[in-house]
């Protein structure tokens, strides 16, 4: 799908462009145009991001492959930005899922690409047909205003994190199971995966902060300068979640660990009460006498002696051999 707004120079705004006109409105250099492919063909979008707008293959290969970090390209005339948006699902197994979105701003366009429909594109479009006013403001503005609402929606993210290791933290001291288990590792690689996000994002609206490029106007600074102390705040939130997890699998394993000296503390008691009777049991159990009932003649039963000295002394040879060897 293909979709357009144009903001003319006389305050009008019009809709679904065809590709003539949006090629004519990027020669023109006047009024502020956004362009929005989502889930577009692939051959045609590379046709109207090269030959349409002129892109450099390169920015153009980089926006129609996935899996890139988040990262700005300086090409002179534009910018090429690659940004993700956030999303989690408490339910699944992989909790938290981030969505490439790619982005090439110039003087007096925005050009959007979405390999995967993102509900924060939606929101932001609906809410520029209701109000022009950042359409009003340039490009740039257009694009700041895109790129806040999408860093905004990493701090509902952050909270509902916040809830899941809330939950697995009650959870832990009313019983452990795999799938608990389980579930802890999958919000640590979660938590891991949105310090990866986060940490180059910062980076990027810090460079955009900084005023190295050409394309967003100074006035435009600050906002950017905005959104990068957003993101320096849900590092420092990331970095607080990582601690809380290592320190919630560090209990969960203290737990298990208290839980196991319980089992063996029980099972030590029963051999402890069992273990007099089994060496009563297995002592006189042997045939020292044949028939002949114990203690009776017992001088010509020697071998009866021999056992009874050796009962007594490997015990006593053991516990000196043990502490020879440092184990008590």
């Amino acid at each position: 799908m293909i979709r357009s707004l144009f903001y003319t120079a006389d305050g009008s705004i019009q809709h679904d462009l065809t590709i003539d006109q949006i090629a004519d409105i990027v020669g023109q250099n006047q009024g502020v145009l956004w362009l929005d492919l989502v889930e577009e063909d692939l051959q045609n979008s590379e046709h109207i991001l090269k030959d349409v707008f002129g892109f450099h293959p390169l920015a153009v290969s980089d926006a129609l492959d996935e899996q890139h970090v988040p990262r700005v390209d300086d090409w002179s005339t534009y910018l090429y930005l690659v940004l993700h948006a956030p999303f989690i699902d408490i339910d699944s197994s992989e909790p938290l899922k981030t969505f490439e979105l790619d982005i090439f701003l110039g003087k007096n366009y925005l050009v959007t690409y979405q390999a995967k429909r993102l509900s924060i594109v939606d929101r932001v479009w609906t809410t520029i047909l209701r109000d022009d006013r950042y359409l009003k403001q340039g490009a740039d503005h257009l694009f700041y205003k895109l790129a806040d609402d999408l860093i905004a929606d990493f701090m509902p993210l952050a909270e509902k994190m916040d809830v899941i290791i809330d939950d697995i933290e009650d959870r832990i001291f009313t019983g452990t199971s795999q799938e608990l288990l389980e579930k802890i590792f999958v919000m640590k690689r979660s938590i891991l995966q949105l310090r990866r996000i986060i940490a180059p994002q910062r980076e990027v609206f810090n460079k955009l902060a900084r005023g190295d490029d050409t394309i967003i106007d100074k006035k435009e600074r600050v906002f950017f300068r905005d959104i990068y102390d957003h993101l320096v705040r849900l590092h420092d939130i990331s970095e607080s979640l990582r601690d809380l997890m290592s320190s919630i699998l560090d209990t969960y394993l203290s737990v298990i660990n208290n839980r196991m000296n319980e089992v063996m503390k029980t099972l030590t008691v029963i051999t402890t009460l069992f273990m007099p009777l089994s060496f009563l049991v297995s002592f006189f159990g042997m045939n020292f006498f044949a028939a002949k009932v114990p203690f009776t003649n017992w001088m010509e039963q020697p071998v009866f002696f021999l056992v009874l000295a050796a009962c007594l002394l490997l015990p006593v040879v053991m516990y000196w051999w043990m502490r020879r060897r440092h184990w008590m």
